[in-house]
């Protein structure tokens, strides 16, 4: 598997990132196939820079605030209008009220059935897309949200590899359950310790840090900082509760699982 960051600002896109957005491929031998977890604010367009978007093969929702899923519009207009469309639908996963969020930010009236063919989650039964195996688990968040389990090829030809990405959540029991054992942590970490007044939305880079260690992380990677939040804060935090490789994310970082 190989993790491709397009947008990585929490809450609101920044100046230097869209909203949350990765591309995650894997090869089966006789082709890539490509499933987007999220798709925020401003990453359609970093998504143009890896593939056509046309040959994306599943968008995984991790849930329906904006900042994770206001660009399906901009995809919808592509897969309808794009050089070569109408393009068949593109099977999207999600919390239930998907189709309805999605017919929201692409305007009243708008149909999208013929863009998207759409999933509601449920957990405890796999989704597969490919040689990909994503296994959802409900996250401590005020709307319905999920952390993912994703399970593939490692790139290096032994075996599988597990990446696991938070979505949005406070510590909770479901996001060390789809941790646990993760070679790769992708886990958001919104506040840093001197700005976290609230319990039950986001993790700080402590806390992230705490997790990685209970789930015995092969490597955490720190994403959806907020603009107003320092990284290097929220790096340091994590550093201190998590003694494995830590990186902060950032738009077009690479990693191979």
């Amino acid at each position: 598997m190989r993790l491709v960051v397009l947008g990585c600002s929490g809450s609101v896109s920044g100046p230097e990132s869209a909203s949350s957005a990765y591309l995650v491929e894997a090869d089966d031998g006789e082709r890539t196939w490509r499933v987007l977890l999220d798709l925020g604010s401003g990453a359609f367009g970093q998504l143009l820079r890896y593939c056509d978007p046309a040959t994306v093969d599943a968008v995984l929702l991790s849930h329906l605030h904006a900042d994770h899923m206001v660009d399906m519009a901009a995809m919808h207009v592509y897969l309808r209008y794009g050089p070569q469309g109408p393009y068949p639908p593109v099977p999207v996963h999600g919390p239930a009220e998907t189709g309805e969020r999605i017919g929201q930010v692409c305007g009243n009236g708008e149909c999208i059935d013929g863009q998207f063919r759409i999933s509601p989650w449920q957990p405890g039964v796999d989704v597969h897309v490919g040689p990909l195996r994503i296994t959802v688990v409900e996250v401590d968040h005020p709307v319905t949200a999920y952390a993912m389990r994703i399970e593939g090829p490692s790139e290096r030809g032994n075996g599988t590899r597990v990446l696991t990405y938070s979505g949005d959540t406070d510590a909770c029991a479901g996001l060390d359950q789809a941790a646990a054992g993760a070679d790769l942590f992708l886990c958001e970490a919104a506040f840093s310790e001197s700005c976290d007044v609230v319990r039950g939305i986001h993790l700080t880079g402590r806390r992230a840090g705490e997790a990685a260690t209970r789930a015995d992380a092969g490597r955490l990677v720190l994403t959806h900082v907020q603009p107003w939040v320092s990284s290097e804060t929220v790096l340091a935090e994590a550093l201190t509760e998590f003694s494995g490789p830590v990186d902060l994310a950032e738009p077009g970082a690479t990693w191979i699982v």
